[in-house]
């Protein structure tokens, strides 16, 4: 042991933050989550720091911290994250999806009357699709089509293409950077990422609303909402666990643990959830209203769920999606919703399927309870970790079950 308890081996220690969760193996091997604010009080040895977290004293691994005042190189991704939607490949994918692309169309459509003379700002435009729905469908006064990545060299010809020089503005900037004529009387992006938050582009557009949009203006989308459901995953559990047990003859069932490891630690993007593998109906766990949320709320956000089992099966995990809402401009027009969850046209995020360390079998009348908690990495900012806490109560039972939980990085 390095030091006694008091930390009296060093009177000033240093706060370090946690990048990655870490589990300790021996009595004195510390063990913490990401994000941990942890107290350092003697960096002697290179690779194990004598530590205190939360009152508790031990070795940490300082491969595993990172230092507030510690400079980190792109802690945004810039770099990678423009130049992924500076092709045509993540754009293809998106105008693809009708479902995205028809909703956006139908709100400017709905609200085309009302968006006379209105000046609208379109934030991440991309190929510029939304501004050149604003340009031919409605009559604004201006439209500030803003893009950061190489993509908006073609969004300017395709702007002149589509005979809307006049009224679309293309302004190549950063969000943070940007600097236009005028406020705005509705902001319009398409920002939302896997299960909801992936990439953190509504930082960018929770900022450009508190400095361009008027007072009442309007944000589309006007509110959204992440959707979690217990839920079968029999395909995925039998492909990646249950072929172990045997192979050609061989046992082979000593390396299911490993494959449980390898393939469920992380949440899988891209699952299409069938309608008939949800165990329950779904609910709505987190809201976020769009004109009044702010980017400290988005560090770590925490909803609550109660799910009554209304059938036989297996609880494998839990998958997620969202909703958004446009509000319309008219008072008392209706509000649109883009829904990306199993019972809604298939859209290119499909659904993020969370698999638990094991098959849990639940019978009708069977209830679920639990949380979700979204904490956004303190360094790494485009990315966030997802932690499930659950607990199951029988029906013929008058108590649950001990709570559980599991971490899902997504993905640092």
């Amino acid at each position: 042991m390095n030091g006694d308890e008091s930390g009296e081996s060093n009177p000033e220690p240093e706060e370090f933050i946690a990048l990655e969760d870490f589990t300790g193996s021996g009595a004195e091997q510390l063990s913490f989550a990401v994000g941990d604010r942890i107290l350092i009080h003697d960096q002697s040895c290179a690779d194990w720091w004598w530590a205190e977290v939360e009152g508790r004293y031990g070795y940490v691994p300082s491969g595993y911290l990172h230092h507030p005042d510690a400079e980190v190189e792109d802690g945004w991704q810039d770099e990678e994250y423009f130049g992924s939607y500076g092709t045509l490949k993540l754009h293809l994918e998106m105008l693809s999806d009708r479902p995205r692309t028809e909703t956006y169309r139908q709100v400017i459509l709905s609200n085309s009357t009302a968006l006379r003379g209105k000046v609208v700002m379109d934030l991440g435009c991309g190929t510029g699709i939304i501004s050149l729905f604003c340009g031919r469908l409605a009559e604004p006064a201006a439209v500030y089509a803003v893009e950061a990545s190489a993509v908006a060299e073609h969004t300017e010809r395709l702007v002149k293409l589509n005979g809307c020089e006049g009224v679309v503005t293309l302004f190549k900037s950063r969000a943070e950077e940007l600097n236009l004529p005028s406020k705005v009387d509705v902001l319009v992006s398409e920002w939302m990422g896997n299960c909801l938050l992936f990439e953190f582009m509504v930082e960018s557009v929770l900022c450009v609303r508190d400095r361009w949009l008027k007072e009442g203006g309007m944000m589309w989308p006007s509110s959204a909402t992440l959707s979690l459901v217990p839920c079968q995953a029999d395909d995925d559990y039998s492909q990646k666990v249950e072929f172990w047990e045997n192979l050609y003859g061989l046992d082979y069932s000593c390396l299911q643990p490993v494959a449980q490891e390898e393939f469920f630690s992380k949440p899988k993007f891209s699952h299409q959830l069938k309608p008939e593998d949800c165990l329950s109906t779904p609910c709505d766990v987190i809201t976020l209203d769009m004109h009044t949320v702010k980017v400290s709320d988005l560090e770590k956000l925490r909803g609550e769920f109660q799910f009554t089992v209304e059938r036989r099966g297996t609880l494998h995990g839990f998958s997620a999606w969202f909703s958004t809402f446009f509000q319309s401009l008219d008072e008392g027009g209706p509000t649109l919703e883009l829904n990306t969850g199993p019972h809604s046209e298939p859209t290119h995020w499909k659904q993020t399927l969370f698999m638990l360390d094991a098959p849990i079998p639940v019978e009708e009348g069977d209830c679920v309870g639990g949380a979700i908690i979204l904490h956004r990495n303190p360094v790494w900012r485009r990315h966030m970790s997802i932690t499930i806490e659950w607990r199951k109560k029988s029906r013929n039972e008058a108590a649950f079950s001990e709570v559980k939980s599991k971490r899902f990085p997504m993905w640092r």
